[in-house]
């Protein structure tokens, strides 16, 4: 009875939240206004081109601004004041990966498509035992979309339970003012926890007139992280080198850009396991290298309303070079014993298999090409889109000098093909009207000879929105969506100890599907209060229906067993709420999150379900001195849906979960004239009460209190 009333509890605390907003835009008129709100930013990746709160789907965008006052010192730090959206595994470098409204985990099961990762549309992703799956600079990128739900998989890959994440790099437009032609901009910044540094330049230039080019380079390093209740956070420390290069032409309407983005770390005496505090593991020299290159054709033939085409080719690599493993700082390499879990072959000179040196590897090309037709009328417009994108992917796991291969990491090449079509009817600026589908087949052959695999996806969806009248909208959707198994799932193998019985490949998994049904109610209005001022409210329900998910058999078996299997059935339910107020000199945000799971088979709480969130942010400016400043308060429940003290795959965590109340604070100082022009000023204090907590899907306790500065200063020319 306690679990019902905590659950009925969170989610009628977000139907409050959403009803005393709605009675205060309800009684106000409809005009215009000077000020954007959080809802009001334009979203490029659900096809045309539309604000936040106009699509059918829970979309929340974090622009450079967000970025900036965040000083994000890993990519996970971006995403603290977006709903549904859980950074899980811990706070280092190489130990993040991402969960959205209870998909995505950590460890040894795999999460590839569930959460779908872009980088300027190149699909990103990493699966390795205790380490993250996605690297690189927060520096580098100026915008990140974050699409809730399987109603993405439609553009993005069938299999999106959770959604999907598009990073957008920065490009030389974004740094070049009217009537200059280049720019240079220089940062540097420092983080008390840790004593975080960075290094980073910028140099923009515009060749011609038709013709730019970027240039980007970042160094960022931190020593180990303290955390609230004292202790040392062992291998949060890290040094990193990032850098992007990007041109752009315009040959009359059409664009062409290339791009290639470099994040590389050099890392000596790491903690093995990056993603929890697993003393047991050792430490490891780590070498991470992570590539993405992207060649993109746009041609919109602005005069033909039967060709807006994209064609793009892209390239992703990412390697981890882990060498001279051992147990503690000047051990030897010698195994202890039953100190660790059956990971593999022991070597003759004591070495878990899995604990070799080995340069393990993620490789992806991907062509994709689409076009959409325009059909416009007196009172309608259709656009309808459509196109194919294939890929093949090698996951690799060198061992120079040796033939012990890794039978929990196997090597594999998977190719894809996908087909697409989606189309999009607007009657009367009123109603929306979004219908698409798709199918991508998959073929996956084992370099360690395993037999092949074969199978299709399908993933269709219908979604509306009608926009009552000037204030209220109210929108839906309903969407199928299956994701083909990977190349870990297929393969990976256990040798039998004297622990357990072996495991063996998982040839007959079965795809995952999902059926998920979204509604909520849209609401925007203008002089609220105030002449000019807009207020935005966008809430989501939703509810999911999955079947055949594919999890990791974790039991030390007494016979053989495979590697991965299906759970029977599971659902995920819950209700998500984004509101913002911007006037000429203040501006708030809410982001509200509440997430339900159960396994329906053992009638159990899904382990990978985060707590209920709020997260809410109050700030001032005085744009006339360029000051912006304010604070951001996190407040969430006890987690309790969950098992207390340990972490999603059994772990045994850093005490149980808590409840989360904590205090950030910002300000920043731009000025617009004056030889101070172009000098940006950015300051921060996290937790700054200190606050000591776990959160459920993380093993570590929280980070202490952290100062952050940073100085920025453009030089145009």
């Amino acid at each position: 009875m306690g679990l019902v009333r905590s659950r009925r509890a969170a989610l009628m605390c977000g139907v409050a939240l959403g009803m005393v907003v709605a009675q205060g835009a309800a009684a106000q008129q409809n005009v215009n206004a000077t000020n954007i709100t959080l809802l009001e930013r334009l979203v490029i990746g659900l096809g045309m081109p539309k604000v936040a709160i106009d699509t059918p789907q829970a979309v929340t965008v974090v622009n450079q601004a967000d970025i900036d006052q965040i000083q994000a010192t890993t990519t996970g730090e971006i995403f603290k004041s977006v709903p549904g959206v859980t950074i899980v595994g811990s706070e280092r470098q190489f130990g993040e990966a991402f969960n959205i409204r209870g998909i995505g985990t950590t460890e040894n099961s795999s999460d590839g498509s569930r959460v779908v990762v872009n980088v300027d549309g190149t699909p990103k992703f990493n699966e390795q035992y205790r380490m993250g799956s996605f690297f690189s600079d927060p520096e580098l990128y100026k915008q990140v979309e974050v699409l809730r739900g399987p109603a993405s998989s439609t553009l993005y890959g069938a299999g999106a339970l959770g959604g999907v994440i598009n990073f957008t790099t920065k490009d030389a437009s974004d740094f070049i003012k009217d009537g200059y032609t280049g720019a240079l901009n220089v940062k540097t910044g420092f983080s008390s926890n840790g004593l975080g540094t960075l290094t980073s330049a910028v140099l923009a230039q515009q060749i011609s007139d038709t013709f730019e080019v970027l240039a980007a380079g970042n160094w960022r390093r931190q020593e180990d992280l303290t955390q609230a209740k004292g202790t040392t956070l062992p291998g949060s420390g890290f040094d990193t080198l990032s850098g992007l290069i990007k041109g752009t032409a315009l040959i009359g309407e059409q664009k062409l850009t290339a791009s290639y983005q470099h994040w590389t770390s050099d890392a000596k005496d790491q903690a093995y396991a990056q993603t929890s505090t697993q003393a047991a593991f050792g430490v490891t020299d780590r070498a991470v290298l992570d590539q993405t290159a992207v060649l993109r054709w746009e041609n919109p033939a602005t005069d033909n309303p039967w060709v807006d085409l994209n064609v793009q080719l892209s390239y992703s690599n990412t390697t981890n070079n882990q060498t001279n493993h051992r147990y503690a700082l000047g051990a030897p390499r010698t195994v202890i014993g039953s100190n660790l879990p059956n990971l593999g072959v022991v070597t003759p000179d004591g070495q878990l298999g899995i604990l070799l040196d080995t340069t393990y590897g993620y490789k992806t090309w991907q062509l994709q090409a689409d076009n959409t037709v325009e059909w416009i009328g007196e009172d309608f417009e259709n656009y309808f889109t459509f196109g194919a994108q294939g890929s093949t992917q090698d996951r690799t796991a060198v061992r120079p000098g040796t033939s012990i291969t890794l039978p929990a990491h196997p090597q594999g090449t998977e190719n894809k093909l996908g087909i697409f079509a989606q189309n999009e009817f607007v009657w009367n600026d009123k109603l929306t009207l979004i219908a698409g589908a798709r199918s991508d087949s998959h073929w996956v052959t084992s370099t360690n000879g395993f037999a092949s695999a074969a199978d299709t996806a399908f993933s269709p969806k219908l979604s509306a929105l009608y926009q009552i009248d000037d204030t209220f909208g109210v929108f839906g959707s309903v969407a199928h969506t299956e994701r083909l198994p990977t190349i870990d799932e297929l393969y990976s193998v256990a040798l039998p100890s004297a622990r357990s019985a072996a495991k063996t490949t998982s040839l007959n998994l079965r795809k995952e599907q999902a059926n998920t049904v979204e509604g909520g109610l849209t609401i925007s209005t203008q002089d609220l209060f105030s002449s000019g001022d807009v207020a935005s409210v966008k809430t989501t329900a939703f509810y999911s229906d999955l079947t055949d998910l594919i999890v990791s058999n974790t039991a030390l078996p007494a016979v053989p067993v495979t590697y991965y299997g299906n759970v029977g059935k599971a659902r995920i339910y819950g209700l998500e709420i984004e509101g913002a107020y911007d006037n000429e000199w203040m501006y708030a945000n809410l982001a509200y999150s509440a997430t339900i799971g159960d396994n329906l088979v053992t009638n159990t709480p899904l382990t990978t379900v985060p707590q209920s969130k709020v997260v809410a942010t109050l700030g001032f400016k005085h744009e006339e001195f360029g000051l912006n400043y304010g604070a951001r308060v996190t407040l969430a429940d006890l987690g309790r849906y969950f098992v207390p003290a340990a972490t999603p795959q059994g772990q045994t965590a850093d005490g149980p979960a808590e409840a989360v109340g904590t205090l950030d604070l910002f300000a920043s100082w731009k000025p617009q004239t004056g030889p101070l022009a172009g000098t940006q000023i950015q300051g921060g204090i996290d937790n700054v009460f200190n606050a000591d907590y776990r959160e459920n899907l993380s093993s570590d306790r929280s980070t202490g209190r952290t100062f952050k500065i940073s100085l920025s200063k453009q030089f145009d020319y």
